[in-house]
Order: C-alpha cells, then structure tokens, then sequence
C-alpha cells in the first residue's frame, strides 16, 4: 500500500517520542500490506476499527502507542492508498469532533 502524509507521522513521533515506534511498525505493515478488504486489513491489524463520518464515510482507525494515540486514514483499497487523514490522543478522539470535520 502506499501512505499519503507520513510527514504528518514524522511530525508526531518527533514531538511524542512514545509514539514513534508504533507508529514505524504502523508504517511498515501498511506499506507491505496488499489489502483488498478490511476484512483483509484486519488480518494485519486486528485491532483497527471502520468508522463511519459526517461526510457519510468510512474511515479506519488505528491504535497507536498501546491506545494513547488514534490514527485516522482513508483506505482506498481499489487504488492501494491509505490517507492519512488525523492523529489525535485518546482524549482527543473521545470527545468525537474530528467525526464532523471529516
């Protein structure tokens, strides 16, 4: 798969050291990755989640950092690219404004 942003990555594992090497196994998994399904992505990452968004669709969204952190991506599994959309910390998701920005 390819990974549109991984700036967006590099910038929370050089400001949240804690995150980083989730976030390179994140990385690295998703780049070997040849997903055509979620069912599929699961497979690989078990504990991902769809989410459905106010634009009325799905994001998948990844634990990181043993839950503290929760990355947001678009997976288009047509065309092989996953967008990485947010990283927010637990808290931050929780409060389920980011749902209505996407």
């Amino acid at each position: 798969m390819r990974i549109i942003k991984t700036s967006m990555l590099r910038e929370l594992w050089e400001s949240h050291r804690q995150a980083e090497a989730s976030l390179r196994i994140w990385t690295q998994l998703t780049r070997a990755a040849e997903w055509t399904s979620f069912v599929q992505l699961r497979k690989t990452i078990p504990n991902a989640d769809t989410v459905k968004v106010a634009s009325g669709r799905s994001v998948v969204v990844f634990n990181i950092a043993r839950n503290r952190y929760r990355l947001i991506a678009a997976v288009h599994y047509n065309t092989r690219i996953v967008y990485t959309l947010m990283i927010l910390t637990h808290k931050q998701y929780d409060r389920n404004v980011w749902k209505e920005q996407l």
